[in-house]
């Protein structure tokens, strides 16, 4: 063996060695001690605790590892000296944490200084200078001032000594929203340590740069531009060993103590100052009027580098400027923007530039007015490409915005200060446009053509290519939309809504899309009535939106609507017909109406095949809608040969490494665990998770239901602690994406009850159970299979816990609707018959279990054929009815047909085994076959110790049992 595989193999090994510490010590402190609460402890997400304590990539980092066992009780020696030691020679640690545990290189995200001058700061920065960046218990320094005032200048220039100084990381962060500060501090975790970066989801990412800087010192963090108190408050109480600096222009209360400096106007001499450095005269009477203009200005930072940069470009003298600065003071002003003094004096400024700009640079002057419409964030300058004839001239007027100090202008962005923009977006206000003016010259309108055509062709989940492109346009659009509220409507501003609610819809943030897209319908409607095809496709969009944000009352109307519009336009077997169709049909399949969404389903197939090709992307996603309606309606070899067919297509046309392709893996996955093929299933389910990470990201709903899928086939095989971490996740990142009142938020509460349950955590799963039931009501009411399956599982819990009656009637409850709402050959509806009967053997009312039970498994057998694994969940819960009627001859075959299928589907060490076992070994002891009987009855307790832990109910029960049969010859 070479070297280096010597080298892997050891560090391997070294590994492994690590899990079994971490693990055993958690072991150790079993009790109320999950992967949860131990990630909640270490401060670290969920799905990186689980990676760190099994064999998952990516390898845990030192700080994951050293935050684990510190949150286990480990003493800083052992980290630091037996337990480090392991993590380093580790080989695979070693190639992918970017990060040993004290920082190396320099770490800062630090734009440059602009190349002027920086006056009239020096003591506001010796004070700064003063804070301390080293030691614990550090309170925030907040720099308060009004706008223009140069708080940012102030800051930056601070950064970067504190960068030159050693200190380490220096990071900066725009913090205009708590979005905007979560993902800041999630940059900072990605360049840290890239693992974190790309395998957390934002927020956990953020958490993570949070626990990384409380156990280090000597570091410096910048919030920029707070707008909120309520923002910065649930991180300032954990980074406190550094130093945070914070500029805001409001009085901001904070929840520990800061230190202020309230940065005003400049003194008149350094006002003067900076002047003659930025005109370059130093002669008596230009000094003369630079002092008079300074006063003018009121020594606002902003207005004079403003005033200093266009007297430098144009060579006017001081007086002169003086003079036309205060005509404008005088009246030049159509309309005062503002009751604001700073804007004032920056709208002064622009009317004295403006009248210069308009003769010698109109095309600078356009480019601004648009940039006033658009956010104060950085825009990429490729939107502005199509604003002028000649990209060229694009370049030379943002070139003379730059020199004259109105935009921050780099190689691809372009920044105007919000207060600049404030004051021309009144100016323009201010104007009345003659009617021959054209719609062009009308700035609003022309940064909404602007931003529509720069906007990224397609912003669909099938291509995620334009995404980061679309993350950057987004405040600029939300910024447009909110500023051409009221005004003339555009087609322009319609079509850019449209797109961009389909971009976030994509994204799964459902809020957003809905607002945006509702906009673009009514703007529709208005400017084309309601049967022009842009106004169908935007009422089929948000009907979509609607659909997938529960909103179903809605959702359905306006789907069916825009059916009837789109047969009466395009006739019946019109590609649009089938888009209407297929959405009906998927929204109806959501609401549990399966045979309702079978016709339109079908006829959308149809309609696409004739069109399209047996071959085409388009075919593939219908029939996957139509494998999905057949999954639902338990028709499960049916919902096979689609889904094969389907991810054959999408494959051949779309690749291995589509998100449309990880919907097929998805799907027929479902299919695979409804049939029991658990092995298949689970391939399929970690490829279709892995895609879904790798092209949508951690956070995206569309990664929380195949991580929900993974968790369910993982509990089906008696994988339960790797199942719960995938199935909280899932359910956090639904809630975060969705809300706490959507309907998959229920689907995954529910899904987390069913393995809260498997562990023995019965209170747990109960208020789950009651959560989720409460959701399903509040969307689809009374009469649906959804809501029946969400009483049947609230029922098993009550019984569990002991509320029989409440579980009798809510279990006879979720019957009945399962009755009146599911084919009478569901395989499904055999759960109903035979959970009900569960609680009627508590009550003591065997006869009428053994009823249910019988008839629950001669439906499964029909349904699923006699050697599916469901077969056995209802052949063995029939023993236990038998038992108590003392029908232990007619258990027996049974107890021993359960056996025999658990272990041939799920092997010889599943938790379920442990059950089936246990039972046969209860009948054999009652026909007093005891020798048989006890030798099953020790290897069911062994196998549930090993599979549940030694304190499950289940493992409890079997144990007592056990002790019952060994002490007392009588039949148990």
């Amino acid at each position: 063996m070479a070297d280096g595989e010597a080298a892997a193999d050891d560090g391997a090994q070294a590994l492994v060695r690590l899990r079994q510490i971490l693990k055993a010590r958690m072991g150790a402190r079993r009790e109320g001690l999950t992967t949860s609460t131990l990630a909640s402890k270490a401060k670290l997400g969920r799905t990186t605790v689980s990676n760190a304590l099994n064999d998952r990539h990516p390898r845990p980092s030192w700080d994951t590892v050293a935050a684990i066992a510190r949150a286990l009780g480990f003493s800083g020696e052992f980290i630091e000296g037996n337990l480090y030691e392991l993590w380093s020679s580790t080989a695979s640690a070693r190639a992918t944490s970017s990060r040993k545990p004290d920082l190396a290189a320099p770490v800062s995200n630090l734009r440059a200084c602009k190349p002027e001058p920086f006056v009239g700061r020096k003591t506001e920065l010796d004070r700064l200078e003063a804070f301390p960046c080293t030691g614990t218990g550090l309170p925030p320094i907040t720099v308060r001032g009004m706008g223009g005032a140069g708080k940012t200048t102030l800051a930056l220039h601070h950064a970067w000594a504190q960068k030159v100084a050693g200190r380490n990381p220096v990071w900066w962060i725009d913090a205009i929203g708590p979005d905007a500060i979560e993902a800041g501090l999630a940059g900072l975790a990605g360049e840290l340590d890239r693992d974190i970066g790309q395998t957390l989801p934002v927020s956990e990412a953020a958490a993570w740069a949070a626990h990384w800087l409380e156990a280090r010192t000597g570091w410096v963090l910048i919030f920029d531009n707070v707008a909120d108190s309520a923002h910065l408050g649930p991180w300032l109480g954990r980074l406190t060993t550094g130093q945070v600096l914070i500029t805001t222009r409001h009085t901001l209360a904070w929840e520990r103590g800061s230190q202020f400096l309230d940065l005003g106007p400049f003194d008149s001499k350094h006002s003067v100052h900076l002047l003659k450095q930025l005109t370059g005269r130093t002669d008596e009477a230009a000094v003369a009027a630079l002092t008079e203009l300074a006063v003018e200005l009121g020594d606002l930072p902003l207005a004079l580098r403003q005033a200093g940069a266009y007297m430098a470009q144009t060579a006017v003298e001081p007086g002169e400027y003086l003079t036309e600065l205060r005509k404008g003071l005088a009246g030049v002003l159509p309309k005062p923007p503002v009751d604001d003094e700073q804007q004032k004096t920056i709208a002064l400024l622009w009317s004295v530039t403006l009248l210069t700009l308009r003769l010698s640079h109109p095309d600078a002057v356009l480019l601004l007015r648009v940039l006033a419409y658009c956010a104060p964030n950085p825009l990429p300058r490729s939107v502005l490409d199509g604003a002028l004839p000649a990209r060229l001239r694009v370049a030379e007027a943002l070139g003379v915005l730059a020199a004259y100090s109105l935009v921050t202008l780099t190689a691809d962005e372009v920044t105007v200060h919000r207060l600049l923009q404030a004051v021309l977006r009144a100016e323009a206000g201010g104007r009345r446009p003659s009617p021959d003016q054209a719609k062009a010259a009308d700035a609003s309108a022309l940064a909404v053509a602007l931003l529509d055509d720069a906007a990224p062709a397609e912003a669909t989940s099938g291509d995620v290519t334009g995404w980061p492109l679309w993350e950057r346009l987004l405040p600029h659009v939300e910024a447009v939309v909110a500023h051409r509220d009221g005004l003339e409507p555009l087609p322009e501003l319609a079509n850019l809504m449209g797109r961009t609610g389909t971009y976030l819809h994509a994204r799964g943030h459902l809020t957003l899309a809905l607002d945006l897209r509702r906009r673009a319908l009514e703007l529709s409607q208005r400017l084309h009535g309601p049967r022009h095809p842009d106004t169908l496709t935007h009422m089929n969009n948000l009907a979509v939106t609607l659909s997938e944000a529960s909103e179903y009352a809605e959702a359905e109307p306006m789907l069916r609507e825009t059916l009837r519009i789109n047969q009466e336009i395009h006739g019946e077997r019109h590609l649009s017909t089938a888009a209407s169709l297929g959405n009906l049909g998927h929204a109806l399949t959501h609401l549990g109406r399966h045979e309702e969404a079978l016709a339109p389903s079908e006829t959308a197939l149809e309609i696409v095949r004739d069109a399209l090709g047996e071959d085409h992307s388009e075919t593939a996603s219908r029939l996957d809608n139509l494998a999905v309606v057949h999954t639902s309606l338990g028709h499960y070899q049916q919902a096979l040969e689609l889904g094969q067919r389907a991810l054959e297509i999408t494959r051949t046309t779309l690749g291995d490494d589509h998100p449309d392709t990880a919907i097929r893996l998805g799907n027929l996955a479902v299919v695979h665990t409804s049939l029991g093929h658990y092995q298949q299933a689970l391939e399929l389910e970690r490829r279709a998770l892995e895609i879904t990470r790798t092209t949508l990201g951690d956070d995206h709903p569309d990664t929380a239901l195949r991580m929900s899928n993974l968790a369910t086939t993982l509990r089906a095989i008696g994988r339960y602690d790797e199942a719960l971490g995938h199935a909280e996740d899932a359910l956090r990142i639904t809630q975060q994406a969705y809300g706490s009142s959507h309907l998959d938020t229920a689907v995954r509460l529910g899904n987390l009850s069913l393995l809260r349950t498997a562990k023995g955590d019965y209170e747990q799963a109960l208020a789950l159970d009651r959560e989720a039931l409460d959701i399903t009501l509040a969307v689809l009411g009374e009469d649906n299979p959804d809501t029946a399956l969400r009483l049947c599982n609230l029922s098993q819990s009550l019984r569990r816990t002991g509320e029989l009656q409440q579980a009798l009637e809510v279990g006879q409850r979720a019957m009945d609707i399962a009755r009146a709402t599911m084919e009478p050959e569901h395989p499904e509806l055999p759960v109903f018959a035979n959970n009900l009967a569960t609680t009627y053997d508590e009550l003591g009312r065997h006869q009428e279990a053994y009823r249910l039970k019988t008839q629950a498994l001669r439906a499964a057998e029909k349904a699923h054929g006699p050697d599916h694994p469901t077969c056995a969940n209802y052949a063995s819960n029939l023993v236990y009815s038998l038992h108590r009627l003392g029908r232990y001859e007619e258990a027996l075959p049974h107890a021993r047909r359960a056996v025999a299928l658990t272990t041939k589907v799920l092997g010889e060490n599943h938790a379920e085994l442990a059950v089936r076992l246990h039972n046969l070994a209860q009948t054999l002891l009652s026909l007093h076959q005891r020798q048989e009987g006890l030798a099953l009855q020790r290897q069911a307790l062994e196998m549930a110790e090993t599979a549940l832990g030694p304190t499950n109910p289940t493992t409890a029960h079997i144990r007592r049992r056990l002790a019952a049969a060994t002490d007392d010859e009588r039949t148990p």
